[in-house]
């Protein structure tokens, strides 16, 4: 967050000044008029400029950006990160050298740092934003391989008669095997315990 305070011959010639120095735009902003001023006799005698406090709000974009390349930086990863926005969705891509590290053993430590991304972003954000951290496009390798374990599970399910319990997973990726095995009519999926330890159960119909 950005404040300055700025003084001119009418409020609009302050806010105006207090914008370039923000490098801003008037929908951007929070104006605070202190003194509306004034012209004073003939312009001169008791005249009052006008003060105005104008405050440019933390985009959660940028800092959202700003946390995961001090992340990366720390976990000794000089990593590319662009971003893409469509409505209430952002999705932060990571690339570069040893980008593995920030992926971790199954996603582990990637879905870590989209869970704080997705805290940072809604710190600073009005609305709501549901965030996505992804690198080297490893949410759509997981994506096809949570398809087929649950394609896989089951059918295992089907012959052996029994609930099968997955392992342990956020709720995003809960969701894919879920959808996944909507089209299974002799069986059903729930959701089991407490996060972070949260699984599906895949149980077979009778």
């Amino acid at each position: 967050m950005k404040k300055v305070t700025a003084t001119g011959q009418s409020v609009e010639e302050a806010v105006n000044l207090a914008l370039a120095q923000l490098n801003s735009t008037k929908d951007r902003v929070e104006i605070e008029i202190e003194d509306e001023g004034k012209k004073g006799f003939f312009g001169l005698f008791g005249a009052r400029k006008a003060i105005v406090h104008v405050t440019l709000p933390a985009d959660p974009i940028e800092e959202t950006l700003g946390f995961l390349k001090n992340v990366s930086v720390e976990m000794g990863v000089d990593a590319q990160i662009d971003v893409t926005r469509k409505g209430k969705n952002v999705t932060f891509h990571l690339s570069g050298d040893k980008i593995a590290l920030l992926i971790g053993k199954r996603g582990q430590t990637l879905n870590s740092l989209q869970y704080l991304a997705q805290l940072v972003a809604n710190r600073y954000s009005k609305q709501f934003l549901n965030i996505t951290v992804d690198a080297e496009d490893y949410r759509n390798r997981r994506n096809d391989t949570l398809v087929q374990l649950a394609e896989r599970m089951a059918n295992k399910a089907m012959k052996t008669g029994n609930a099968v319990s997955l392992e342990p997973m956020p709720s995003y990726e809960r969701k894919v095997i879920h959808n996944a095995l909507l089209d299974y009519p002799k069986i059903k999926t729930t959701s089991s315990g407490t996060e972070p330890y949260r699984h599906l159960v895949i149980t077979p119909l009778k």
